[in-house]
């Protein structure tokens, strides 16, 4: 087991170095962005269901559903509600939309290290323009790769929203 472990982290590192040093930028950008998306799921499958049973309490203590005190109270727990729900959705989406970017950025540096490569050797040969190359397509595979992941994840938590914002209705009627 020891002997696995061991050689899952040295293709890792040489997956890593072959990428160059923009890909360390889309791994840690694809942690911090998985990190949020797993606190959010959590949340969907756990927090979330203890938030609206304090949320019916609170509007159950409400006597009179009719009065203006009455749909100031729905307005606020309303949308203290979707804020909940919403929370970090946004950054996730930012994360989803940055990860291409930085593929590229990773497409470009390396494009740059053949053209480096190409200027000192004096048209360079194959073998350093091929490393060149795949320090300029690894970042943008895992540019795409980690979209690919956070747009997978955006539309279950989107649905999962959809959802909870129509049970916070349910709950909180006039």
């Amino acid at each position: 087991m020891f002997y696995a472990i061991t050689e899952a982290f040295n293709t890792l590192r040489d997956f890593m170095s072959a990428g160059g040093s923009v890909l360390w930028l889309i791994a840690i950008l694809a942690a911090f962005m998985w990190a949020i998306i797993l606190e959010r799921i959590w949340y969907f499958n756990a927090g979330h269901k203890d938030y609206m049973g304090e949320l019916k309490s609170e509007w159950d203590l409400v006597t009179d559903h009719s009065s203006w005190k009455a749909q100031q109270i729905k307005d606020k727990l309303m949308s203290q509600a979707k804020e909940a729900v919403n929370r970090n959705l946004s950054l996730i989406n930012t994360c989803v939309a940055l990860a291409p970017l930085f593929g590229l950025l990773g497409t470009v540096t390396g494009m740059i290290e053949v053209f480096q490569v190409m200027a000192f050797t004096g048209g360079g040969d194959a073998r350093s323009m091929a490393g060149g190359v795949s320090k300029a397509t690894l970042p943008t595979m895992a540019g795409m790769t980690t979209a690919l992941s956070g747009v997978f994840a955006t539309i279950y938590l989107n649905a999962a929203r959809n959802r909870e914002e129509g049970l916070i209705k349910e709950i909180i009627k006039s």
